[in-house]
């Protein structure tokens, strides 16, 4: 006999499309990681989304839920998410640094306006997580934020990220910023090896 077919609407997606934003910022804190990840979606649209899914990403312990608000903060894009974004940068997780590295790639212009702050940054570590981000931004000043870090930061591990990366997007434009920087880390194996590196594949290119 034929299995007959449920008309049964799973009672999460009925709710979703039926709560106010007061119920959903309510269960974005609820003890029950299920309400948290729909509360986390449904929200982008009420009023102060970034700030109550900000909130609860520093709370936040289940994986699947960040993931969500991530999602979110990306799809809102306002100022508070990219800001919120950046304070990621300068955690001590891991997961939640790399995954707000990935959810800001995927936010060339709003983060464009902010990329020049991110790599003058005074920890050397978020002006690498910077250039991270420039891996996927599809922008196009990502060559010439290269070249500048290139030309002018003087952290070694910095540049050494920013040529590894200029040997993948880089023009003949990036050519004499490459040499200079061989000239300013003569001492530095692996800064003479990846931009030797990178000018041949310009070259090549």
């Amino acid at each position: 006999m034929a299995l007959k077919k449920s008309n049964t609407t799973a009672p999460e997606e009925t709710q979703s499309s039926q709560r106010d934003c007061s119920e959903i910022s309510k269960d974005l804190i609820s003890e029950d990681p299920s309400k948290r990840r729909w509360a986390a979606r449904d929200i982008v649209s009420c009023a102060h989304a970034s700030v109550m899914l900000l909130d609860q990403l520093e709370a936040e312990k289940d994986m699947s839920v960040k993931q969500v608000i991530l999602s979110s903060l990306t799809q809102i894009g306002d100022t508070e998410a990219v800001n919120g974004l950046v304070r990621c940068l300068r955690t001590e997780d891991v997961s939640l640094r790399n995954e707000a590295i990935e959810a800001m790639k995927h936010l060339p212009r709003e983060v464009a306006s902010i990329m020049a702050s991110l790599l003058n940054d005074p920890d050397p570590d978020v002006r690498i997580f910077a250039v991270n981000i420039l891996e996927s931004l599809c922008h196009p000043d990502v060559e010439q934020w290269l070249i500048d870090v290139i030309r002018d930061d003087e952290h070694v591990n910095v540049c050494a990220t920013a040529v590894d990366l200029l040997g993948e997007v880089g023009s003949e434009k990036s050519e004499p910023a490459l040499l200079a920087l061989k000239e300013r880390f003569t001492d530095e194996p692996y800064i003479q090896f990846a931009a030797d590196l990178a000018i041949k594949r310009i070259i090549g290119s």
